[in-house]
């Protein structure tokens, strides 16, 4: 008698999800209603909302919802995209922290003491610092969200938090969106800010800062396009009494303007166009910029000497820079005719022949070069070699020059017994 032949089944184990491992749900409003629970019970004391946030943290996940915990900080709710609170779901009630940055006293101490509440919250929780950083971009992003007030108490606590290194300037970055330059928020919003930072920090703070985030040449950019000029900048900027700010401007865009006439000239330069033409373009930026012409002589001998390949060999070195300094003597000649010129000229000379070993020999004969073709007057010489050279390299250019100022000296005396 057959028996029947089993079918096979399917056996298996059933894998029990351990709790720990189960997704929990984003709840940012859960959230919220906790921390605004706790906050709104500390009551503005500032030590207790601290206290709060500190303990806090042990319970609830800062990590996941850093975004809701800071605006709730700063605009005493969850944001929605453009800057408006987002009301609970089927009502019209909004939940809100009372005491927020936004709704704080328009005061240095309220402000500062919501600083100080953002410090010691950051300080205890080392990892919300590139949520906080991100934070500010957005808050600067959504200004037009905002009202005239809550701007202005934001961009003073933002200029209090950087001027104490609590977040990053690149937060400053939106600050140049076409949206916000167009509307005059990211000038009012960097005026505000500028005047609290400069009251905490000195301008040094403020420059440094600057720089790291790479903004520091496109102040202008603050302003809409149409109004986009230094002039304007200068007195809208004076107007709210940041004259630090201003100074700083011109110093970079006197900065940016001489990069710009050095690579004209250097094209010049390298196209071998006439010498006349480069006096007239050198002369013309002198008469806009009120350039002085010790600066620009200065400016002028850098640009020629980085412009061509010297030779790597010292006794070549030297025929090279005299037969190429000879074509460029009526460029340097106009720009010195005055003895502050000439002697500014001669220093800066002595530092190139110093800093680059190859041309510690030539110093001697580009000043006769130099001479011979009124660039440098016997004067001047003179007086560089008594009192008036650098330290670098003195005894070398000095020995250098020796002949060349007796004879210098005897010449003159030469000259006072035939008149």
């Amino acid at each position: 008698m057959s028996q029947k032949t089993e079918k096979p089944t399917l056996t298996g184990h059933r894998i029990k999800t351990r709790k720990r491992d189960e997704k929990e749900k984003y709840d940012p409003s859960a959230f919220r209603d906790a921390i605004l629970q706790g906050l709104n019970e500390a009551d503005n004391d500032i030590e207790q909302v601290s206290k709060f946030l500190d303990s806090a943290g042990s319970r609830l996940d800062y990590r996941r919802y850093a975004e809701p915990l800071l605006d709730v900080l700063f605009a005493g709710g969850i944001l929605a995209p453009g800057g408006s609170v987002v009301q609970d779901a089927g009502t019209e009630r909004t939940s809100v922290y009372e005491n927020s940055i936004f709704k704080t006293k328009d005061d240095t101490a309220s402000l500062k003491a919501q600083y100080e509440i953002l410090y010691k919250l950051i300080r205890r929780y080392k990892y919300l610092e590139k949520s906080f950083e991100d934070e500010l971009k957005k808050l600067i992003l959504f200004l037009k969200g905002f009202s005239e007030q809550e701007r202005a108490k934001l961009a003073k606590v933002v200029g209090i938090c950087l001027a104490n290194g609590l977040g990053s300037p690149t937060c400053l970055v939106p600050l140049f969106e076409d949206h916000l330059v167009k509307e005059g928020l990211s000038l009012e919003f960097a005026q505000c800010m500028f005047k609290a930072w400069l009251q905490e920090k000195d301008m040094q703070n403020v420059a440094t800062a600057l720089k790291k985030s790479g903004i520091e040449g496109k102040l202008l950019e603050l302003l809409p396009i149409n109004k986009r000029t230094q002039e304007n900048f200068e007195n809208l900027f004076l107007a709210a009494g940041l004259e630090q700010i201003v100074e700083y401007q011109r110093v970079k865009a006197n900065a940016e303007r001489k990069k710009g006439i050095q690579s004209k000239l250097e094209d010049m330069i390298h196209n071998d166009e006439p010498v006349k033409e480069m006096i007239s373009l050198v002369k013309d930026h002198m008469a806009r910029t009120n350039m002085q012409e010790h600066e620009m002589v200065v400016m002028v001998w850098n640009t020629l000497m980085n412009a061509i390949e010297w030779n790597k060999k010292e006794e070549l070195v030297a025929d090279q820079a005299l037969k190429y300094l000879k074509q460029y003597t009526s460029l340097l000649a106009a720009l010195t005719e005055n003895g502050r010129s000439e002697l500014a000229l001669l220093t800066k000379m002595q530092e190139y022949c110093y800093d680059n070993m190859n041309f510690l020999k030539v110093f001697q004969k580009i000043v006769v070069l130099f001479y011979k073709a009124d660039v440098l007057g016997e004067d001047s010489i003179l007086k560089w070699y008594q009192d008036s050279h650098l330290p670098k390299g003195k005894s070398v250019f000095l020995e250098q020059m020796k002949s060349f100022i007796q004879w210098l000296q005897n010449a003159e005396e030469e000259s006072e017994e035939e008149d």
